[in-house]
């Protein structure tokens, strides 16, 4: 089992030292063990099937893996694309 963090900013102003921090954070309390970071800095606007999360969750992980986000909006811009996201991931187990 591998646990991917997926973290993304979508302008020059921000970064992911924050969402890093929480992350961290989290699996240390919960005992993740070690993580695979996913850095993405598209615009939640891109298609999120076109941004690094589409690849994690369509290819990159398996039956199994742990993907986890610092919070909901940096995974997708709308509950429809949160739904697609899970529906892709229930498929893959």
């Amino acid at each position: 089992m591998t646990t991917y963090a997926y973290l993304r900013v979508s302008t020059d102003r921000q970064d992911v030292a924050n969402q890093r921090h929480g992350i961290l954070e989290y699996a240390n309390i919960h005992g993740l063990g070690l993580i695979q970071f996913v850095e993405d800095g598209l615009s939640g606007r891109v298609a999120w099937r076109e941004r690094a999360i589409g690849q994690l969750l369509t290819t990159t992980a398996t039956a199994g893996d742990v993907v986890i986000f610092a919070e909901i909006s940096r995974m997708a811009r709308s509950t429809l694309h949160v739904l697609e996201m899970l529906e892709i991931r229930m498929e893959r187990k």
